[in-house]
Formats: structure tokens, C-alpha cells, sequence
């Protein structure tokens, strides 16, 4: 299996995950208050919402590499 092939199938497997999961979340540390060595931080759970259009390009451009990829 070539480079081609494998970005081709990486896209495919991408883009299926962003069209079931359609957002995704993660937790930022940020500082509140830092007074001399006192220091107040706060987690802030953060939410990407990823577009639709985004997992059926990866999708559509996947299949085109595999099906259209250099032979090898």
C-alpha cells in the first residue's frame, strides 16, 4: 500500500468520524488570578463543533485518492 492510499483511507476513516460525531470537546487550564506565589486557575470545558461539509470533503477527496491514486 502506497502513501496515496493510505492518506486516501486516514481521510475516509476521518471523515466518517466527523460526520457520526459532529463536535468534539476538551478541557483548557487557564490561569484566574496570580498573586506573588498564590495562583487561582479554573478548567473551561471548550466544544468544536465541526461543519458538516468538512466530513463529506474528506470523505469525497479519500475515495478520490483511493480510486484515482498512483498505481503502485
Amino acid at each position: 500500500m502506497n502513501f496515496t492510499k493510505i492518506v486516501g483511507v486516514l481521510l475516509l476513516v476521518a471523515g466518517a468520524a466527523a460526520l457520526a460525531m459532529g463536535s468534539f470537546s476538551y478541557t483548557k487550564d487557564s490561569t484566574v488570578v496570580k498573586l506573588g506565589p498564590l495562583e487561582v486557575s479554573a478548567k473551561e470545558k471548550e466544544t468544536v463543533n465541526l461543519p458538516v461539509w468538512l466530513g463529506v470533503g474528506a470523505i469525497a477527496v479519500g475515495g478520490l485518492l483511493l480510486a484515482f491514486g498512483r498505481k503502485g
